[in-house]
């Protein structure tokens, strides 16, 4: 009988502990899509191909829900439907479907979007972090991470650091850089993925190639006229940069 009822008692907690509501409080990054864009070729089309969402901030206790998706933001009143599943209202009758499986953040498929897959980043940026930044530091960290030598360029020979947080090192003429996600600098870029490039307060836009281990970074030339929105094509080769 005492066997009996620890083998009752055992699964009555099992049984309470599978039914407890998971917690998706917190930031989730879109890693395919990192994983995709590593993989080299374009990377906007890497990310739209698993996104276009980039990474979501759950907000439980405030039943809140934002997403980015390298652009534009939206937050909705996240309201949950069971233990795992959750569903997010924004302004308008537009709302997504969430859900947590094997630690993965899922929102669900629409007419829109396919189904998108979220973790937990392995480094998140502070909370008080714009959105969007955790995606950001883990893209720039695999995408750019590591040692690159100058082969060919001003400052041939010298050694370039791209870092997760938007400084690169040994680059003449940039300390700051920023990947193109979407928007308006992709619009200006067509088929070509673009990188901002800084210097104090100056700084411009430049085109680029990056296969596994190649970066070529080439002039962005504007065939638009002054009144119209920059229209950028491939200039003269730059730098051409290999990790080591």
């Amino acid at each position: 009988m005492r066997l009996l009822l620890a083998l009752l008692l055992g699964a009555w907690l099992l049984g309470g502990c599978a039914g407890k509501p998971v917690d998706p409080s917190g930031t989730w990054i879109n890693q395919a899509a990192i994983d995709a864009a590593n993989e080299g070729g374009n990377l906007r089309e890497a990310l739209l191909a698993y996104g276009p969402n980039l990474e979501w901030r759950i907000q439980p206790q405030r039943r809140l829900a934002a997403y980015s998706n390298g652009f534009e933001q939206g937050e909705g009143q996240l309201l949950s439907e069971d233990g795992n599943r959750w569903r997010v209202d924004f302004y308008t009758d537009y709302h997504e479907a969430l859900s947590l499986n094997d630690g993965e953040l899922l929102q669900a498929a629409s007419d829109s979007w396919p189904e998108q897959r979220f973790v937990r980043p392995a480094s998140p940026a502070a909370v008080a972090a714009p959105l969007g930044q955790s995606f950001e530091q883990a893209l720039y960290s695999a995408y750019l991470g590591g040692s690159w030598t100058i082969r060919q360029g001003l400052g041939e020979g010298g050694l370039v650091l791209f870092q997760a947080d938007g400084r690169v090192e040994g680059l003449p003429g940039a300390e700051r850089y920023a990947l193109c996600l979407a928007g308006d600098c992709a619009a200006m870029s067509g088929e070509s993925d673009s990188i901002w490039l800084q210097l104090g307060e100056q700084g411009q836009s430049w085109l680029f190639e990056r296969d596994a281990q190649q970066l070529r970074i080439f002039e962005a030339r504007n065939r638009a006229s002054s009144e119209e929105m920059p229209d950028y094509y491939k200039g003269e080769l730059h730098w051409r940069l290999e990790r080591r």
